[in-house]
Protein backbone atom coordinates (compact mmCIF):
# COMPACT_ATOMS: atom_id res chain seq x y z
CA UNK A 1 0.00 0.00 0.00
CA UNK A 2 3.08 2.45 0.53
CA UNK A 3 4.60 1.76 -2.98
CA UNK A 4 0.91 2.45 -4.47
CA UNK A 5 0.72 6.05 -2.23
CA UNK A 6 4.32 6.55 -3.67
CA UNK A 7 3.52 6.28 -6.34
CA UNK A 8 0.51 8.72 -6.73
CA UNK A 9 2.75 11.29 -4.31
CA UNK A 10 5.51 11.22 -7.01
CA UNK A 11 3.06 11.34 -10.06
CA UNK A 12 2.12 14.50 -8.51
CA UNK A 13 4.93 16.06 -8.42
CA UNK A 14 6.09 15.25 -11.70
CA UNK A 15 3.02 16.61 -13.65
CA UNK A 16 2.67 19.95 -11.44
CA UNK A 17 2.95 22.65 -14.31
CA UNK A 18 5.44 25.43 -13.57
CA UNK A 19 5.81 29.07 -15.27
CA UNK A 20 7.81 29.26 -18.21
CA UNK A 21 8.81 32.21 -20.55
CA UNK A 22 9.61 31.53 -23.87
CA UNK A 23 11.40 34.14 -26.09
CA UNK A 24 10.79 33.22 -30.00
CA UNK A 25 12.57 34.85 -32.55
CA UNK A 26 10.92 35.30 -35.86
CA UNK A 27 11.79 36.82 -39.35
CA UNK A 28 10.36 40.30 -39.58
CA UNK A 29 9.44 39.87 -42.53
CA UNK A 30 7.25 36.60 -42.51
CA UNK A 31 5.98 37.36 -39.17
CA UNK A 32 4.64 40.65 -41.04
CA UNK A 33 3.23 38.85 -43.78
CA UNK A 34 1.53 36.10 -41.57
CA UNK A 35 1.37 37.36 -37.76
CA UNK A 36 -1.46 34.85 -37.29
CA UNK A 37 -0.18 32.00 -39.09
CA UNK A 38 3.49 32.69 -36.67
CA UNK A 39 0.83 32.83 -33.90
CA UNK A 40 -0.84 28.99 -34.80
CA UNK A 41 2.70 27.30 -35.25
CA UNK A 42 4.09 28.67 -32.03
CA UNK A 43 0.61 27.71 -30.36
CA UNK A 44 0.67 24.38 -32.19
CA UNK A 45 4.35 23.81 -30.17
CA UNK A 46 2.98 24.77 -27.11
CA UNK A 47 -0.03 22.41 -27.01
CA UNK A 48 1.80 19.19 -28.50
CA UNK A 49 3.48 19.47 -24.93
CA UNK A 50 0.52 19.85 -23.41
CA UNK A 51 1.34 23.36 -22.33
CA UNK A 52 -1.28 25.92 -20.85
CA UNK A 53 -0.40 29.63 -22.74
CA UNK A 54 -1.24 32.27 -20.55
CA UNK A 55 0.21 35.27 -22.48
CA UNK A 56 1.38 35.69 -25.77
CA UNK A 57 2.30 39.20 -27.70
CA UNK A 58 4.84 40.80 -29.69
CA UNK A 59 8.01 41.39 -27.77
CA UNK A 60 9.41 43.96 -30.54
CA UNK A 61 11.17 44.25 -34.09
CA UNK A 62 15.11 44.24 -34.08
CA UNK A 63 18.10 44.44 -36.06
CA UNK A 64 19.89 41.28 -34.84
CA UNK A 65 23.31 41.31 -33.93
CA UNK A 66 24.38 38.82 -36.67
CA UNK A 67 23.21 37.67 -39.41
CA UNK A 68 21.10 34.30 -38.85
CA UNK A 69 19.57 32.29 -41.21
CA UNK A 70 20.33 34.93 -43.59
CA UNK A 71 17.92 37.20 -41.84
CA UNK A 72 19.15 40.40 -40.41
CA UNK A 73 16.01 41.66 -38.39
CA UNK A 74 13.83 39.52 -36.09
CA UNK A 75 10.72 39.88 -34.55
CA UNK A 76 10.64 38.81 -31.04
CA UNK A 77 7.50 37.30 -29.44
CA UNK A 78 7.09 36.41 -25.46
CA UNK A 79 4.94 33.47 -23.95
CA UNK A 80 4.28 33.04 -20.96
CA UNK A 81 2.78 29.96 -20.32
CA UNK A 82 2.65 26.47 -17.88
CA UNK A 83 3.92 23.05 -18.60
CA UNK A 84 5.61 20.11 -16.64
CA UNK A 85 9.29 20.61 -17.01
CA UNK A 86 9.85 17.41 -18.68
CA UNK A 87 8.51 18.72 -21.92
CA UNK A 88 11.02 21.73 -22.47
CA UNK A 89 12.98 19.49 -24.39
CA UNK A 90 9.99 18.41 -26.46
CA UNK A 91 9.15 22.41 -26.80
CA UNK A 92 12.88 22.96 -27.93
CA UNK A 93 13.23 20.46 -30.35
CA UNK A 94 10.22 20.96 -32.16
CA UNK A 95 10.91 24.53 -32.67
CA UNK A 96 14.34 23.71 -34.18
CA UNK A 97 12.27 21.26 -36.39
CA UNK A 98 10.05 24.56 -37.46
CA UNK A 99 10.99 26.77 -40.32
CA UNK A 100 8.99 29.61 -39.41
CA UNK A 101 10.81 29.95 -35.64
CA UNK A 102 14.37 30.90 -35.99
CA UNK A 103 15.46 30.34 -32.14
CA UNK A 104 13.79 29.77 -28.74
CA UNK A 105 14.92 30.54 -25.52
CA UNK A 106 13.31 29.17 -22.68
CA UNK A 107 13.42 30.63 -18.60
CA UNK A 108 11.31 29.50 -15.80
CA UNK A 109 9.61 32.47 -14.27
CA UNK A 110 7.92 31.20 -11.24
CA UNK A 111 9.32 34.22 -9.30
CA UNK A 112 7.03 36.46 -11.69
CA UNK A 113 3.58 38.08 -10.76
CA UNK A 114 0.51 38.69 -12.99
CA UNK A 115 1.45 42.25 -13.20
CA UNK A 116 4.59 41.66 -14.26
CA UNK A 117 3.41 39.27 -17.16
CA UNK A 118 1.05 41.87 -18.10
CA UNK A 119 3.55 44.41 -18.42
CA UNK A 120 4.07 46.45 -21.79
CA UNK A 121 6.22 45.72 -24.15
CA UNK A 122 8.69 47.39 -26.29
CA UNK A 123 6.28 47.07 -29.16
CA UNK A 124 3.19 47.89 -27.61
CA UNK A 125 4.81 50.52 -25.90
CA UNK A 126 5.85 52.30 -29.47
CA UNK A 127 2.54 51.60 -30.62
CA UNK A 128 1.17 53.25 -27.81
CA UNK A 129 3.34 56.54 -28.41
CA UNK A 130 2.86 56.07 -32.20
CA UNK A 131 5.80 55.00 -33.35
CA UNK A 132 7.49 52.48 -36.01
CA UNK A 133 9.24 49.96 -34.22
CA UNK A 134 10.86 48.77 -36.87
CA UNK A 135 12.83 52.33 -37.07
CA UNK A 136 12.99 52.51 -33.34
CA UNK A 137 16.61 50.42 -32.76
CA UNK A 138 19.11 51.51 -30.21
CA UNK A 139 21.64 51.84 -32.87
CA UNK A 140 19.43 54.00 -34.70
CA UNK A 141 18.94 56.18 -31.79
CA UNK A 142 22.72 55.91 -30.55
CA UNK A 143 23.72 57.30 -34.17
CA UNK A 144 20.68 60.02 -34.24
CA UNK A 145 22.48 61.16 -30.94
CA UNK A 146 25.67 61.27 -32.38
CA UNK A 147 24.62 63.28 -35.55
CA UNK A 148 22.89 65.96 -33.09
CA UNK A 149 26.61 66.58 -30.99
CA UNK A 150 29.06 68.75 -32.38
CA UNK A 151 32.66 66.98 -33.46
CA UNK A 152 34.76 67.37 -30.44
CA UNK A 153 38.14 69.29 -31.76
CA UNK A 154 40.88 66.66 -30.77
CA UNK A 155 44.89 67.05 -30.92
CA UNK A 156 47.08 65.17 -32.58
CA UNK A 157 48.85 63.16 -30.17
CA UNK A 158 50.93 61.19 -32.96
CA UNK A 159 53.30 64.03 -33.63
CA UNK A 160 56.70 63.23 -31.36
CA UNK A 161 58.80 66.11 -30.27
CA UNK A 162 62.63 66.25 -32.48
CA UNK A 163 65.36 64.49 -29.84
CA UNK A 164 68.12 66.50 -31.93
CA UNK A 165 69.00 63.14 -33.88
CA UNK A 166 66.88 62.33 -36.99
CA UNK A 167 66.87 59.17 -38.55
CA UNK A 168 67.91 60.63 -42.30
CA UNK A 169 67.58 57.67 -44.74
CA UNK A 170 70.40 58.14 -47.25
CA UNK A 171 69.07 56.47 -50.43
CA UNK A 172 66.61 59.53 -50.86
CA UNK A 173 69.43 62.35 -49.67
CA UNK A 174 71.59 61.50 -52.51
CA UNK A 175 71.82 63.52 -55.34
CA UNK A 176 70.03 61.58 -58.60
CA UNK A 177 72.58 59.58 -60.91
CA UNK A 178 72.93 60.54 -64.31
CA UNK A 179 73.21 58.51 -67.43
CA UNK A 180 75.54 59.21 -69.78
CA UNK A 181 75.51 58.21 -73.23
CA UNK A 182 79.55 57.36 -74.50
Amino acid sequence: FNNILWEVVSLEATSKKNLYEGMFLIDSALAAANWDGIVSVITKILERAKAEIISIRKWDDRKLAYDIKGKSRGLYIICYFRVDGGKIQDIEKNVQLSEQIIRVLILNAEHLTAEDIEKDTPAIKAEKEGQNTADDTPEKAESEQQEDEEPEETEDITETEPTGEEDIDESTESEPSVIKDE
